[in-house]
């Protein structure tokens, strides 16, 4: 495995953590003493292991407000995995009488509401995403301001990522006197009276922050971890297949080396469809459009808007059938499994697909897609690939599924949303040269 390092690892601090979100309250007595008695056979039993867990925790409500300029994978890496971890999230538009938002490179995402209509709801997390001039759209929104302050003012959980917490919750005062983080190159900008530090994620009593797009994730994963705890968080993080060395490394198997250059614009189609994991597709889309490549978002819906796998709306660019117009360089499937099944089920794009294939054109999928969509139309046959771990027994040749990321000539596959980036840089750098990849990375984060 060619495995590059990038960077040493700026380490995330001890975590400090709130305690989970309470239980409900307690039970009547008849029912308390059943629950006791329940409880006492189960630990008197001789398979103690299987003794009653505790009370699932309260669902948490997290308000993830977005703006016009809104870095998109900041927003929906937060909404997806803390949706994963079943929180109730609210999905909000501060911009005035539109729903539908226009984030960072171009993506399209559609709120759940408009913030005036939540301006009297209470949440147990407000989760600010960066982006410019999102970041700066957010602080301007003096309704926004409002519910941040008195949600801060009650004790509760906030936070914000990439130049938000300079953007906003610095300039709204609550960052003073707590040791906080963001976007490198805002750091300059943080008030005098932020202790300013330069980790990951950053956790100062019912504060977190974080860096950029390259730490979503991880800021993510310690959102669950403020509001259900450790268990609820690896829970989460472990079929996300997440980096195990943030910050350090990205590696790719290669095999049967062969050159991706096809000019400085290439041509890039990347379809979805109601059931898509929307993590993998923001990425794609959005590190291919920051790398200078011409993105065509195609839905396989009737209309442009998809729901995707964890309820992120998405707005494409076209319908499948106005992007069957042009010719591509490269098609890409992200995964999710109800997207997954939608692609091997869509003709159309299948017989794409096998075009590109035939002519030794470029395509890749990760996630599911690679067993669901390409192996039963024998679009991996010759070819070594990777998938979501679940289905490698679904895939015909296992040889190399441990791989993070496998290109193997015209052909890219990867595992899941915590091999997303990783997949997309090396796309990158297949396209563009290892130079952009690194400093892709290092404008991310990423490294």
């Amino acid at each position: 495995m060619a495995t590059r390092p990038l960077a040493a690892s700026t380490l995330l601090p001890p975590l400090r953590f709130r305690s989970p979100l309470k239980t409900p309250p307690p039970s009547p007595p008849h029912l308390r003493r059943l629950q006791t008695l329940t409880r006492a056979l189960a630990s008197s039993s001789s398979s103690s292991a299987s003794a009653m867990a505790s009370p699932p925790a309260k669902k948490a409500s997290v308000l993830v407000p977005i703006a016009s300029g809104t870095e998109p994978m900041e927003a929906v890496i937060t909404v997806d995995v803390l949706r994963r971890a079943g929180a109730d999230v609210a999905v909000a538009s501060v911009d005035p009488g539109s729903a539908q938002v226009g984030g960072a490179w171009g993506v399209k995402l559609a709120a759940d509401a408009l913030l005036a209509d939540l301006a009297d709801a209470e949440f147990d997390l407000i989760s600010l995403p960066g982006g410019m001039p999102g970041s700066s759209n957010l602080r301007d929104c003096k309704l926004l301001e409002n519910m941040v302050k008195r949600h801060a003012g009650k004790g509760k959980l906030y936070a914000a990522i990439c130049a938000a917490p300079a953007v906003a919750l610095g300039s709204w005062g609550l960052l003073n006197g707590l040791k906080a983080t963001c976007y490198p190159s805002f750091m300059d900008k943080l008030p005098s009276e932020v202790n300013a530090v330069e980790s990951r994620v950053q956790i100062d009593g019912n504060c977190v922050t974080s860096r950029g797009p390259g730490t979503a994730m991880e800021y993510s994963v310690v959102l669950v971890e403020q509001l259900y705890g450790k268990e609820k968080a690896d829970e989460v993080a472990g079929p996300m297949v997440m980096r195990p060395h943030h910050g350090v490394e990205f590696s790719m198997k290669e095999l049967n080396s062969t050159s991706w250059n096809v000019g400085e614009t290439p041509q890039i189609l990347v379809p979805i469809a109601n059931g898509t994991e929307e993590m993998e597709a923001t990425m794609i889309i959005d590190i291919l459009r920051r790398a200078k490549a011409n993105v065509v978002v195609a839905s396989l819906e009737e209309t442009l808007e998809i729901v995707a796998s964890r309820k992120v709306k998405m707005v494409a660019d076209v319908l499948l059938d106005d992007a069957l117009k042009q010719q591509y360089d490269l098609i890409l499937l992200p995964g999710g499994l109800g997207g997954a099944q939608a692609y091997a089920k869509s003709d159309k794009l299948i017989g794409l697909i096998k075009k590109q294939a035939e002519a030794n054109k470029l395509y890749g999928a990760i996630c599911a897609s690679p067993a669901i969509a390409l192996e039963p139309h024998g679009l991996l046959k010759g070819k070594k690939a990777t998938s979501f771990p679940g289905m490698w027994n679904k895939l015909s040749d296992q040889s190399e599924c441990k791989n993070r990321v496998v290109v193997d000539g015209n052909l890219i596959t990867s595992q899941g949303p915590g091999t997303s980036m990783e997949f997309s840089l090396a796309i990158v750098e297949k396209l563009f040269g290892r130079d952009r990849a690194v400093e892709l990375a290092k404008t991310m984060v990423v490294m």
